[in-house]
């Protein structure tokens, strides 16, 4: 089963989310700050990560530089989820190391689309 480690500060999105991917066959590791996200994704080893970029502790944008640059968890596509839909605002998730940007509120199928094609890449 393909892991995805979801990093969401707010319940109500990561609740939501994490039952729409899990009913999609997906297995949901959960973290709740930029900090524990990296913990995880050195631990659980994920298939792919979501990551929320307005996060405690350690924010997206800074948690995307550190999983890219550390080796255990470079290859890991990483997808950056935002309210902030500006175009410099994907450019800079991009700029950080992540694989894709979606905005929120998440379009479940377009999500979809857009893990399974990050998934296939690496397989």
């Amino acid at each position: 089963m393909t892991k995805i480690l979801l990093v969401e500060d707010n319940e109500m999105n990561r609740d939501m989310l994490s039952r729409r991917l899990t009913r999609n066959g997906f297995e949901i590791v959960m973290a709740v700050n930029g900090q524990e996200g990296l913990d995880l994704a050195s631990s659980e080893n994920p298939d792919l990560i979501l990551l929320d970029m307005s996060l405690p502790v350690v924010d997206g944008w800074e948690a995307a530089r550190r999983l890219k640059a550390d080796a255990a968890t470079a290859k890991i596509p990483v997808i950056a989820l935002t309210a902030h839909a500006m175009v410099q605002d994907k450019e800079k998730a991009l700029a950080a190391g992540c694989d894709d940007f979606d905005t929120k509120p998440v379009e479940l199928p377009r999500l979809l689309e857009k893990i399974n094609s990050l998934l296939r890449n690496d397989a």
